[in-house]
């Protein structure tokens, strides 16, 4: 991409931000510009382009969508994991089902038993057709947009298109954000996960879409910026982004993002050669000063609180029993109803019911490997089993995806710390399943 065209994306996505911070209504407008425009884009690109332009339409529904739901523009609370699954299913309309994807298929089929089983315990006070679709599109958007990218043959300047429609839309959360909580300071008071910092919305995922930012703007800087400039653009926003991430004070996305970044530069630097392994060792240097930089001015805007809260200590000092904040008790009831009902397991959506029935506590543990077991018992051990394993076996066969552990670590360590309440874990899983292809360079003959 010319740096021009980018600079311009930029500049109107922080336009944006400001518009939806300024005028909060027009957020539906922009869920359904969104769905028009993309729609447009699909159905006219050649048949050879469809498949991309459908991941480019998911992967900026999957970078807008905390935007469109912190902005009440979200028509239906699931809006954008729907999206993600009818842009899929055009692609298999339009490309047809690929016969390869049996696992995800028999995945499908395992955790169908669950909601017959969820069927005949409804309780009084609970709608069935909600609970099931709220508890079950997270792991349907997964299973479908795995078919869709199993083996899924893409360029490797594709990829990059992948990203930058990822990364647009959190510049215009990031600039939300810094409107909706211009000084941290004043809004800092302890150690606790911060809805100010969030823009009011939960931190947790806000952390978390920002911490795939932060991956996908160092994937840029190392490896898709072709000057200076370009460099010093990515690396502002970097640096922006994990900022406004640090700050929510919701340790799992950006813990998430650092493993992320880490995979991806650890596998980018021994597959180098000797000349860019010494560019890679040079851009590292700065790359980890701005990073220090970020956290100590985070640190110096929180008031050391948090230093404290990654540090597992509460406001004075203390340090907390508990690091898992409390979840640790409901991942543990939801291993001993797996226990108690080891075949079936309680249905889908019936967890929190009966942790409510139990214990007097509507929560969720937001553990989605804990959730499968209890609510579908041994099917759902199969069920997770499928997703697991298939991406490592796909592995062992292809190895040409460079980003592939960076995907599976954010898949992994998203569904155990946020469940699947958005759709990036859903999505980003399916891009490990992508068969990157690597155009050759072209060499120029002098006449």
């Amino acid at each position: 991409m010319k740096p021009y065209n980018y600079i311009k994306q930029i500049t109107i996505h922080i336009l944006l931000g400001i518009v939806l911070f300024s005028f909060k209504p027009i957020s539906t407008f922009f869920l359904l510009g969104i769905v028009a425009y993309f729609s447009y884009k699909i159905f006219t690109a050649k048949k050879n382009e469809q498949s991309l332009q459908i991941l480019i339409a998911c992967s900026y529904i999957v970078g807008a969508e905390v935007l469109i739901r912190m902005t009440g523009g979200s028509l239906l609370y699931e809006a954008s994991k729907y999206l993600v699954i009818i842009f899929c299913l055009i692609g298999f309309f339009k490309t047809g089902l690929n016969l390869k994807s049996i696992p995800f298929i028999l995945y499908f089929l395992l955790i169908i038993p669950g909601i017959f089983v969820a069927g005949f315990s409804v309780g009084e006070n609970t709608e069935l057709r909600k609970a099931i679709a709220f508890n079950l599109s997270g792991p349907v958007c997964l299973g479908i947009v795995a078919m869709f990218c199993y083996q899924l043959k893409i360029r490797y300047a594709d990829i990059h298109k992948i990203f930058n429609a990822i990364a647009l839309p959190l510049i215009s959360t990031t600039t939300y954000l810094f409107l909706y909580a211009p000084s941290i300071k004043e809004i800092v008071t302890g150690t606790g996960s911060n809805f100010a910092a969030s823009g009011g919305f939960g931190p947790n995922q806000v952390a978390t879409v920002l911490g795939l930012g932060m991956f996908v703007l160092t994937v840029r800087f190392f490896m898709n910026s072709n000057s200076i400039f370009l460099k010093g653009v990515n690396l502002i926003l970097l640096a922006l982004l994990s900022y406004r991430g640090i700050v929510t004070f919701s340790r799992g996305g950006i813990v998430a993002a650092v493993i992320m970044i880490v995979a991806f530069l650890f596998y980018y630097f021994n597959k180098s050669t000797y000349k860019n392994k010494t560019r890679i060792s040079q851009l590292l240097f700065v790359f980890i000063s701005i990073g220090l930089f970020v956290w100590v001015f985070s640190s110096i805007q929180t008031s050391g609180f948090i230093d404290k809260r990654y540090a597992n200590q509460d406001g004075k000092g203390r340090e907390k029993k508990d690091i898992t904040t409390g979840r640790k008790q409901l991942v543990s009831f939801e291993f001993n109803t797996f226990f108690e009902n080891p075949i079936l397991g309680v249905g889908v959506g019936k967890i929190k019911e009966l942790r409510l029935e139990k214990e007097g506590v509507y929560a969720a543990s937001h553990n989605e490997l804990s959730r499968i077991l209890a609510e579908h018992g041994l099917f759902g051990i199969f069920a997770f089993l499928i997703l697991l394993i298939t991406p490592l076996v796909y592995r062992i066969k292809n190895k040409k995806n460079i980003f592939f552990y960076s995907f599976y670590f954010f898949w992994f360590l998203t569904i155990n710390h946020s469940s699947m309440r958005i759709a990036a874990p859903a999505f980003i899983y399916g891009l490990c399943l992508l068969n990157i292809k690597y155009e050759p360079k072209r060499i120029k003959h002098k006449n």
